[in-house]
């Protein structure tokens, strides 16, 4: 692993943003849609129904879900309606996940942090 600086402070994590993101990312249907747009610059959303495999209703719903957000932006250019990614949303959650790494990293071992600060875990040998 990289030595980096530790990121951001735990007490400025935007929990609403966050979770947010998380939950839009939390169904393999959306994260197949997010794969899909990651290999095109943007799409016809018949495409995706094919790609994903789903009925249009249902990828429409998905769709609405990614769109709510922020991560997924839409633009109707009729006949079209071009779907792209926007990673700054993905911010908060990037933030947390580098505090997460940095604090495992920092303990090296598996602990159970305590007031009084990490506890070795004992391990069955």
């Amino acid at each position: 692993m990289l030595d980096r600086a530790p990121p951001h402070d735990p007490q400025t994590i935007d929990a609403e943003a966050t979770a947010a993101v998380a939950k839009a990312l939390a169904h393999p249907a959306r994260v197949k849609i997010i794969a899909f747009l990651l290999s095109r610059p943007g799409c016809i959303g018949g495409d995706i129904v094919e790609k994903v495999g789903l009925a249009q209703s249902t990828v429409s719903e998905h769709l609405r879900i990614l769109k709510a957000s922020g991560l997924v932006v839409g633009t109707i250019e009729r006949p079209r309606i071009c779907y792209s990614l926007d990673p700054q949303v993905l911010a908060p959650l990037h933030a947390l996940i580098e505090m997460i790494e940095a604090r495992d990293a920092e303990a090296g071992a598996p602990c159970c942090y305590t007031p009084q600060g990490c506890v070795p875990e004992e391990t069955d040998q």
